[in-house]
C-alpha cells in the first residue's frame, strides 16, 4: 500500500519535472578524491595496477570523467577489465606490468586475483587476508613507463599516477625515469608492515616521494589486521610542490 502510495507521489512529481531519487552518499575517502582530482585539474589518470577496474569506476562514480588509462598484467583481470572499459570511450586498458626494466616476469596469482604480485608475499599478509594466498602463476609481459608515456600522455596533460601493485610499487617509480617530472600526482600504496618480500616501507616511500619533490596531501587507511585492529596498508596521495625539471611546481 505504502509503495502504490509513494509511486503515485512520484509520478506526480514527475509531471511537475521534478524526480526523485534515493540519495546515496559518497564514502569519505572517495569525497576527498574527487576534490583533489579536481583541485588539481587532472585530465589523464595512469591507473597502473587495476585489476578488474575497481579504481576506475570508482572514478567514474564520483564523476570524472576524463581519461583513464588502466594498466593490468594479469590475463583473467584484464579480461574483465576490458569488458567494462570497451563502453567507454575514455578508458583505455593495456595488457601490461610496469616496472624498473622492460622484459618479462612471472607474477604470482594470489585467490583474491587483486593481491597478485610479482614478489613473494609475506606471513603478515597472509595472515590478515587469506584469501589472497597465491595459487598459481602467469608469465607477463613488463615495461617501463618512460617507455610508454608518450602514448598515453599528451604534452598539456595533468597527470594523476596511481600505483597499486602488491609491493612493486618503488619499481614503478624506478621505471618512470626523467617522465616523472610531468606526473603531478602520486596515489600509491604503501606498508605499515612488511607485505611482500623487499617492498620500501611506509617511512622509505615517505621519505623517497618528499625527496622527489612531493609532499603528502592525504593519507587513506587501507589494509587492517582483523585480529589485532593493526593498520597494515595505507593509500597516500602526494603532489608535486617542488619544481619539475625546467619548470615551476604545477
Amino acid at each position: 500500500m505504502l509503495r502504490g502510495i509513494a509511486a503515485s507521489g512520484r509520478a506526480l512529481l514527475n509531471r511537475a519535472g521534478i524526480d526523485v531519487v534515493r540519495h546515496r552518499p559518497i564514502p569519505s575517502h572517495l569525497t576527498r578524491r574527487a576534490h583533489l582530482l579536481s583541485r588539481f585539474g587532472v585530465t589523464v589518470v595512469l591507473d597502473v595496477g587495476a585489476n578488474a577496474g575497481q579504481y576506475a569506476r570508482e572514478l567514474r562514480g564520483i564523476g570524472y570523467r576524463r581519461r583513464i588509462v588502466s594498466f593490468e598484467p594479469l590475463s583473467s583481470a584484464y579480461a574483465a577489465l576490458s569488458s567494462l572499459a570497451a563502453a567507454d570511450p575514455a578508458w583505455q586498458p593495456v595488457n601490461l606490468a610496469l616496472g624498473s626494466a622492460t622484459g618479462e616476469a612471472v607474477l604470482n596469482v594470489a585467490g583474491n586475483s587483486w593481491s597478485s604480485s610479482l614478489r613473494p608475499m609475506l606471513d603478515a599478509h597472509l595472515s590478515a587476508a587469506p584469501e589472497s594466498e597465491y595459487v598459481g602463476s602467469e608469465t607477463v609481459t613488463v615495461e617501463r613507463l618512460d617507455a610508454v608515456f608518450g602514448k598515453y600522455v599528451q604534452p598539456d596533460d595533468r597527470v594523476w599516477l596511481k600505483i597499486d601493485t602488491q609491493g612493486h610499487e618503488a619499481d614503478v617509480l624506478d621505471g618512470a625515469g626523467v617522465v616523472l617530472d610531468r606526473v603531478d600526482t602520486i596515489q600509491l600504496e604503501m606498508s605499515m608492515v612488511g607485505m611482500y618480500e623487499g617492498e620500501l616501507s611506509f617511512l622509505e616511500m615517505y621519505r623517497r616521494l618528499e625527496s622527489l619533490g612531493y609532499a603528502c596531501v592525504h593519507l587513506e587507511p587501507a589494509l587492517v589486521d582483523p585480529h589485532s585492529e593493526r593498520l597494515l596498508q595505507l593509500d597516500g596521495y602526494f603532489h608535486r610542490v617542488a619544481p619539475a625539471a625546467g619548470g615551476a611546481p604545477r
